[in-house]
């Protein structure tokens, strides 16, 4: 158990000290093995590379390459277009588009920080010339890209099925009703913080023939999530591999033959920058996994259980103990990494008070994705302050309601699963 403790010590120090996350998670891997001593270092080394071997991991490319390509082309303009035609005349109705429009790709990404960048870079500015603050800007774009990863497909809930054994296919089906929550929430605080800060209305003519045109060309991105997650993926068709193969397929077949805006230039330089976004991810389920191995070696896991259990008697209060672990590990670790480190560490104390795994699985995701807009280390607050050129503290302030709707999301789940179907 000490060593266990010294692994976990020294990667926290090394995160403290600014050393990249994965190689401050293997860094306290190796000190922890060394200490146990009658462990060999071949086994860190096949446990690194173990989980990478897994078929379901091998969508997270494959998607990764879905989304560069649908964002750096039209596409990306039409969604944001019909969005805004259907919200935009409304108090708030930019933060409103944001968020409709990180809706429809979270179908697509299943990833945050690809929707807070694609999206980011066209909405933060639009929505600073209308003359909305560029705090409300920012801090919409922030937490609305968070329904990425809570939206199937979602490659942090791939992560948690391959650390815990989960179906991805229950997972992802168990992440529409708290995505569709939380969107909905967003879209009625943005309208809150707009009426009470007074913001303008865009001036948006409404026509249904209008309506019809943006619909029509915007609806190659909304049949990605409707046609290859809930129909194929779901009836069983293919498997979630195929699937984001099927995803890619799709990308191009619209890009080249709809919209006819791809070139060969373009299409190398979106293979260069999934290539370099997935192997960040696969480095970091590597050395995840390896910490992982040596905790689980140590019963670590079986030692939080036994402490949370035995200390805090009622389900309820275990449930909230787990809550604030990981909003508190979401504040300094990404949700990739903390999906995997926690995963094998809290699944034993779900499972000794008779939670279902899926359901535990969605807390986690849904809980770790505040984190991304949290200070100090969130991921998409970071990227959108960059994008509006916005102080980060002012962004942070600007997300204090957006905060406490992002908790209210996560307490539903928590407490009442079967309102939102997730078990």
């Amino acid at each position: 158990m000490l060593e266990a403790l010294l692994a976990v010590a020294v990667f926290i120090i090394l995160l403290l000290l600014g050393i990249p996350v994965a190689f401050a998670i293997i860094a306290g891997a190796v000190v922890g093995l060394f200490a146990v001593g009658s462990l060999p270092m071949e086994g860190l080394a096949q446990q690194s590379f173990s989980p990478v071997g897994d078929y379901s991991i091998l969508a997270i490319p494959f998607f990764i390459l879905t989304a560069d390509l649908l964002f750096s082309g039209k596409l990306g303009a039409q969604v944001i277009g019909l969005a805004t035609r259907v919200v935009g005349r409304l108090r708030g109705g930019v933060g409103m588009t944001s968020v409709l429009t990180n809706a429809v790709f979270a179908g697509i990404s299943g990833s945050a920080v690809a929707d807070a960048t694609g999206i980011g870079k066209v909405v933060i500015p639009w929505t600073k010339r209308l003359g909305y603050s560029g705090g409300y800007a920012t801090a919409v774009n922030a937490s609305a890209s968070s329904l990425g990863v809570i939206l199937p497909p979602s490659i942090p809930m791939i992560l948690f099925a391959s650390a815990s054994g989960a179906s991805v296919a229950a997972v992802f089906t168990a992440g529409i009703g708290p995505g569709l929550l939380g969107a909905a929430l967003l879209l009625v605080g943005c309208w809150l913080v707009a009426w009470k800060a007074g913001f303008p209305r865009v001036k948006a003519k409404f026509t249904a023939k209008r309506l019809l045109i943006d619909l029509l060309f915007a609806t190659p991105a909304i049949l990605i999530p409707i046609i290859l997650i809930r129909i194929v993926l779901f009836t069983g068709i293919a498997t979630v591999t195929e699937v984001s193969v099927l995803a890619v397929l799709y990308a191009l077949g619209v890009r080249v033959l709809l919209y006819r805006d791809l070139n060969v230039a373009q299409f190398k330089k979106a293979l260069v920058n999934s290539a370099s976004s997935s192997a960040v991810v696969l480095l970091l389920i590597m050395f995840s996994s390896a910490l992982a191995w040596l905790l689980t070696i140590q019963e670590a896991p079986q030692a939080l259980a036994e402490t949370l259990t035995s200390t805090l008697q009622a389900d309820w209060l275990v449930i909230l103990a787990m809550i604030l672990i990981l909003l508190v590990v979401g504040m300094f670790l990404d949700i990739s990494p903390a999906i995997l480190l926690l995963t094998p560490v809290m699944l034993p104390v779900a499972n000794a008070i008779g939670m279902d795994m899926i359901h535990f699985g969605i807390i986690m995701v849904v809980t770790l994705a505040m984190g991304l807009y949290t200070p100090p280390v969130g991921t998409t607050l970071f990227i959108s302050a960059s994008i509006g050129k916005v102080p980060i503290l002012e962004t942070a302030r600007a997300l204090l309601p957006f905060y406490g709707l992002g908790l209210l999301v996560v307490f539903l789940v928590a407490y009442l699963p079967g309102l939102l179907f997730i078990v």
